[in-house]
This record gives C-alpha cells, structure tokens and sequence, in this order.
C-alpha cells in the first residue's frame, strides 16, 4: 500500500501549474544534448529518471516537481539563441518555477523577469590545456599520483563495462559508510549506475594485489555534435583506501583528457560554497541561510559534507565559475518543496 507521504505529494503535484509536457525518448534527449549540451548538468538531464520536459522538439527544460511546485534543472537544453524565449515560455507555463543550478546567463534573463537570483555554489573548471598540474600549488596532486604509483596501484580506463561485479561490490562498500546511508541524493544528482551510459567515460584505480580501490565516471560536455569536454558524474572508492586514491585517479583521468585533446573538465557543483552577493536583486535571507548550512558542523557531520567536498575540489586549482538560484517569491515551503527534490531531507 502506497504510503500517507505518497498520496500527498500525488496530490499537491496534481494542484501544481498544468505545464506541457512532451515524451521525449531517451535517442531524441540525447541528441539534442550532443546539439547543445555544453554545461555541467546537460547529461545529467537526458538521462536522468523521473524528469519531466517542457519542448518543441528542438530543445527543453528539463523539471521535477514536488509540493505543488515546478523546479528546472539547469540551463535549458537548446541553442543559445533560443533560450531566452524557451525560458519565458515555461516561466508563464509553470507559474513561477525555480531554476536550480543554473548560469550566469540564465540568471541574467530571469533577473530580468522579475526573478530573485542567489548564488547556489560554484562549479569548478580546469581549462585544457592551459590547465596542468605544474608548479608548487600542484604539488601535493602530483605526490598523490607518485605515492599510488611507487606502492604498486594502476590506473586504467574501463572503455567496456567489463568490471561490472567489482564495481557493484565497490559501490556497496562506499554507500555503507555515507552520512545517509538508506538513499542516494536525486534531481542535482541522479543515481549511480554500474553501466555506463553512452559517451560516458570511467577510469579505474585497482591496488598491488589487483582488486578495484576506487573508480571515477565523466559524463560529456557537448557542442555541435561533438565531445568537448567532461564533468565528474560519479566518484566510489573503498572505505579504507588511502586518500591519495581518489585525487591521483583525478589527475590520471584529466591529463588523459588533455592528451586527447579535450578542451575542458569540471569538477562538478560545491553546494552553498562561497556564497556571496549575487550581484542581482536576491533574498538576504537565503543568502544568510545558505551560508550558515555550509559552516553549520550538525550540517557537514550528518548530512552532507559540503567543507569536504569543496575542499577536494579546490585542491586542483581549477576557475570556480558562481552558478546560481532562481525564484520569484522563495517560500520556505518551495524551499522545502526543493530540500525533498534532491532527498537531502
């Protein structure tokens, strides 16, 4: 029998705005993601299960909804030209939705709707091949790399799905020792997979006795049709492996990248990192509130460790590019509406 929680969320999401939906297919998503799939999350939304798409058919908004309200994910998926209108479009479709994790660009066009913009984290970039782990800020990245390596690790890229087994056992090992162990985060993030999907790639860190110690998957960034760049999707590694396995499989997979010719990697989201003035018009009081979650020790201890995370990221040294929030009115039920979106409550 379904759950009281359930039959309330089917009904608020039945009182929710009547937005027009279109059934894309996973070929059409992941065709119009290789036309105009350049930032961190355009894969993502392809791919990801349980999204609904606002679309013409030549490009989209991907959303979820929760609490009777409409929450984008990302920029829309759609040529540059165009996303100004597509953005209106959906905006007087779904009564005011959010937008979650979006650019500076978009953030400009719904400041000029009336919308309020905060900054929602920083997405971090390592511009190749300009980017390269020279230099005395590098030092401890490239130590990682020479430790693994003098201890008898090898790294690899996995091209065939041909570790499967190990990879599960793998991703079991890691989920058991999560803050929240009983689910995986949603909507920012979309489960992990042990296939991989297409174009994705995953690289691989076994240790001196040949059992898989840590794997790292980049989903791709994407430009008129062709493989520009990749963003980290996925990171699982064996509880007790040494710390230096997951920045030195890091390095391994980016300077791979660069040899190949590719002209971008990103590290992925900080949540609530360095939020600062927006520079649009914004809520104070969400601004303040983000903050204090990130310095919060309740908050990085037992629900999600955001020091952490932004910590390791910073350790590559890559540009933080501000990515932001977007609401017209910012109700602490939407919030809470978001907060059960992405299952971080």
């Amino acid at each position: 029998m379904p759950s009281l929680r359930i039959h309330i969320d089917r009904f608020l999401e039945g009182a929710a705005p009547k937005v027009p939906r279109r059934e894309l297919t996973h070929l059409e998503r992941l065709a119009l993601v290789r036309r105009h799939g350049d930032f961190s999350l355009a894969y993502s939304t392809a791919v990801q299960q349980k999204l609904s798409y606002f679309s013409d058919g030549d490009g989209y908004i991907a959303f979820g909804t929760k609490m009777k309200h409409h929450f984008a994910l990302g920029d829309p998926v759609v040529d540059p030209a165009e996303r100004p209108g597509y953005i209106k479009r959906f905006v007087e479709a779904a009564g005011g939705p959010w937008f979650v994790q979006i650019s500076a660009a978009t953030a400009k066009l719904l400041a000029g709707l009336g919308y309020q913009v905060n900054r929602l984290g920083v997405d971090t970039r390592l511009q190749l091949p300009a980017h390269d782990f020279s230099g005395k800020r590098n030092e401890t990245v490239r130590y990682s790399e020479r430790w693994l390596a003098k201890k008898g690790f090898t790294f690899a890229e996995d091209r065939a799905n041909m570790l499967l087994d190990e990879v599960s056992r793998l991703s079991e090992n890691w989920r058991g020792e999560r803050i929240v162990k009983r689910w995986e985060m949603g909507f920012l993030n979309r489960p992990f997979a042990d296939h991989l999907g297409a174009d994705m790639r995953r690289f691989v860190l076994h240790d001196p006795e040949g059992a898989l110690v840590a794997i790292l998957d980049f989903d791709p960034l994407f430009s008129d049709g062709k493989v520009i760049g990749y963003t980290t999707a996925f990171k699982r590694k064996q509880v007790d492996a040494t710390p230096h396995a997951e920045i030195g499989l890091t390095k391994f997979a980016v300077d791979r990248f660069r040899e190949e010719g590719i002209s971008v990697v990103t590290l992925g989201l900080s949540p609530l990192l360095d939020v600062e003035p927006s520079g649009f018009a914004e809520s104070n009081f969400w601004r303040g509130a983000f903050q204090r979650a990130y310095q919060s020790p309740w908050i990085n201890r037992s629900r999600f460790n955001l020091q952490g995370q932004a910590a390791f990221k910073r350790r590559f040294h890559g540009q933080e590019e501000p990515t932001y929030i977007a609401f017209r009115r910012g109700t602490l039920m939407e919030m809470l509406g978001l907060l059960r979106l992405i299952k971080a409550i």
